[in-house]
C-alpha cells in the first residue's frame, strides 16, 4: 500500500492508507453522531465501498490525522476495512478546524450548538473576525453571529437544541429574554406544545414587556427595533425611550467582541 513520502505534487493523489495508522481529527467540531446515519453509511460501504476519499495530514511522529471524512472513517472501522482511500495534504491547526467545519456545514451534519462553538473557536483561537469567518466558511456574517449567540442560552436549552426538541429559530426567539429565569420559564412552557417560531416569538414578546422594564408595557415597535439590531450586530441590544429621546445599550462579552462591534459600526 502506498502511504509514505507524500510530496506536494501528490496533493490530489488518492492513497490507500491502513485505518490503524489514522487517528481522529482532534479539531473535529462535530461531537454527536447519529447511529442511524452511520448504519445507513455502513450498509452503503458494504455494498459500494468508499466512493469519496477522506482527507488526512501526516503527523510529525508518524501515522496520519484525519481532517475530513469522520463518518466515512467511523463506518469503515465498523465494516472492518483494513485500509481506506485518502488524500494526503498539509494543514495547520486552523485549516484542520476550517476544513472539518466546512465539510460538516455542506453536509448539514452539525447541530446548531456544535456549529456555534466551532465559529467561536475560529474567532477566539485564531483571532478572526466574524466577517473573516463568514468568508472562510461561506456563510453570512449575521448567521455566524446568531449561531454564536445560541451559546449564551442556558445549558438545558442548548441540550434541547442538540436533541432536536426545539429548532434554532425558536431558540433565537428565547434570546430576546434577557433574564435566564424567564428564558427557562418560556422554554419549559413550550416543550411538548406544537408551537411555530412565530408562536414562540409572540410568547416571548408578551414576557419582554414585563421582564425588560418591570410591569410597564413596552412599545412593540421598539421591541422589534431591538430585535433588528440584535440580528444585525449579533449581540444583546436594549433600547430605552424617554419621551422623544432615548438610549441604545449594546452589550459585549469580550474585548474581541468589542473590537468586532466597533468594526461593524464604523
Amino acid at each position: 500500500m502506498e502511504t509514505n513520502n507524500v510530496s506536494d505534487n501528490d496533493h490530489n493523489r488518492i492513497w490507500h492508507i491502513p485505518i490503524s495508522e489514522i487517528s481522529p481529527n482532534i479539531e473535529q467540531p462535530r461531537k454527536y453522531f447519529s447511529h442511524e446515519d452511520l448504519e445507513d453509511l455502513v450498509l452503503s460501504i458494504k455494498k459500494h465501498g468508499i466512493l469519496q476519499p477522506v482527507t488526512v495530514t501526516e503527523k510529525t511522529d508518524g501515522g496520519y490525522e484525519l481532517i475530513a471524512g469522520e463518518r466515512r472513517f467511523r463506518a469503515s472501522q465498523i465494516v472492518g476495512l483494513v485500509s481506506i482511500p485518502a488524500i494526503v495534504r498539509s494543514a495547520t491547526k486552523q485549516e484542520k478546524l476550517e476544513l472539518a467545519l466546512i465539510e460538516n456545514i455542506q453536509r448539514q451534519d452539525l447541530n446548531a450548538i456544535e456549529e456555534g462553538f466551532a465559529y467561536k473557536r475560529l474567532i477566539e483561537e485564531f483571532n478572526l473576525t466574524q466577517q473573516e469567518v463568514s468568508e472562510q466558511v461561506g456563510k453570512n456574517r449575521s448567521t455566524i453571529a446568531n449561531m454564536i449567540r445560541l451559546l449564551d442560552l442556558p445549558e438545558e436549552i442548548q441540550k434541547a437544541l442538540i436533541d432536536k426538541k426545539i429548532n434554532a429559530g425558536k431558540a433565537r426567539a428565547l434570546l430576546s429574554l434577557k433574564d435566564e429565569k424567564e428564558q427557562m420559564r418560556v422554554f419549559r412552557s413550550m416543550i411538548g406544545e406544537e408551537m411555530t417560531v412565530r408562536d414562540v416569538e409572540m410568547k416571548v414578546y408578551g414576557n419582554t414587556d414585563k421582564s425588560r422594564k418591570g410591569s410597564v408595557r413596552r412599545d412593540p415597535n421598539v421591541v422589534a427595533q431591538e430585535e433588528l439590531l440584535e440580528e444585525r450586530l449579533g449581540t444583546k441590544v436594549v433600547i430605552l425611550e424617554k419621551g422623544k429621546k432615548g438610549t441604545i445599550t449594546i452589550h459585549y462579552s469580550s474585548k474581541d467582541e468589542l473590537k468586532r462591534l466597533l468594526q461593524e459600526l464604523t
